[in-house]
C-alpha cells in the first residue's frame, strides 16, 4: 500500500479505483469499472422490484414503464461523463436483454429479438 504526504502530517492512500458520488473512477480513466458497477446497481434495483414482477395484476406495458423509469435511469446514470468503449456498450446491452427477459418471464433458451420484447413492454 502506498500513500502520499499532503502536508501537516496528513497522508492520502493511493488506490487504483474508488467510488465518488456513486460512480466508480479508475486511474486509467476507462469506464469498465463504472459500467460494471452500474450493471450491479441495475440488478439490485431489479431485485427490489421482485414483488411487482411476480404479481399477475401488473400488465407488461406497466412493467415496461417500470423498467424505463427505474432500471434504465439507474444503469445509465452518469454515462454522459464516461468515455464508453464498444465492449462497455455490449455489456450494457447484454445486461439490458437479461433484465427484459427476466421481467417478461422469458426463458433463456427461447430466443426472441429485443425489439419484439420492447414492443410487448411499450
Amino acid at each position: 500500500m502506498t500513500s502520499m504526504d499532503v502536508g501537516d502530517g496528513a497522508s492520502l492512500e493511493l488506490v487504483d479505483m474508488f467510488c465518488y458520488l456513486g460512480d466508480m473512477l479508475s486511474v486509467d480513466g476507462d469506464a469498465d469499472a463504472a459500467v460494471q458497477a452500474r450493471v450491479r446497481k441495475g440488478w439490485n434495483k431489479l431485485r427490489q422490484l421482485v414483488p411487482l414482477r411476480t404479481t399477475k395484476d401488473i400488465s407488461l406495458p406497466m412493467r415496461g414503464k417500470l423498467y424505463r423509469s427505474c432500471l434504465c435511469s439507474c444503469m445509465l446514470h452518469g454515462s454522459e461523463t464516461r468515455q464508453v468503449k464498444k465492449e462497455n456498450e455490449m455489456t450494457l446491452q447484454q445486461a439490458e436483454m437479461r433484465m427484459i427477459r427476466w421481467m417478461c418471464a422469458v426463458k433463456g433458451t427461447l430466443r426472441c429479438r429485443l425489439s419484439h420484447m420492447f414492443f410487448v413492454l411499450v
